[in-house]
C-alpha cells in the first residue's frame, strides 16, 4: 500500500509562496494518478490539483496560473509550487493517490495523506 506523507505547510503572508511536497512510500508511486486536496474549516474538502502519471494535469478555476503541480518519479514526491498565496487558501493540504483519475478526482482515492497546515494572514 502506498504510504503518503505532506510536507511544506506554513504561515505565510498574502502574496507569498510555498512549496508543498508528499512523498509516497512504494514502487507503486509511478502507477498513480496524484492529487491534492484541502479543506478549509467549516467548508467542504475540494481538489486543488491533480497528475496523471503521464504527467496531464487539472487544477481547481481558482487556483489556475497561481498553483503548479508536478512529480518527480525518481523522489516518488509529488509538489505543489503555490504562488500569490490569499487569505481563502488557507486549508489543511492533504495529498492523495490512486490509480484511477475519476477517483482521486471524486475524491475516493485509495490512499491519503494526513496532511499539512497552510495559513496565509497578515
Amino acid at each position: 500500500q502506498v504510504q503518503l506523507v505532506e510536507s511544506g505547510g506554513s504561515l505565510v503572508q498574502p502574496g507569498g509562496s510555498l512549496r508543498l511536497s508528499c512523498a509516497a512510500s512504494g514502487s507503486i508511486f509511478r502507477g498513480n494518478v496524484m492529487g491534492w486536496y484541502r479543506q478549509a474549516p467549516g467548508k467542504q474538502r475540494e481538489l486543488v490539483a491533480a497528475i496523471t502519471v503521464g504527467g496531464t494535469t487539472n487544477y481547481l478555476d481558482s487556483v489556475k496560473g497561481r498553483f503548479t503541480i508536478s512529480r518527480d518519479n525518481a523522489k516518488n514526491t509529488v509538489y505543489l509550487q503555490m504562488n500569490s498565496l490569499k487569505p481563502e487558501d488557507t486549508a489543511v493540504y492533504y495529498c492523495n493517490a490512486d490509480p484511477l483519475l475519476t477517483k482521486v478526482v471524486a475524491g475516493t482515492a485509495a490512499t491519503w495523506g494526513q496532511g499539512t497546515q497552510v495559513t496565509v494572514s497578515s
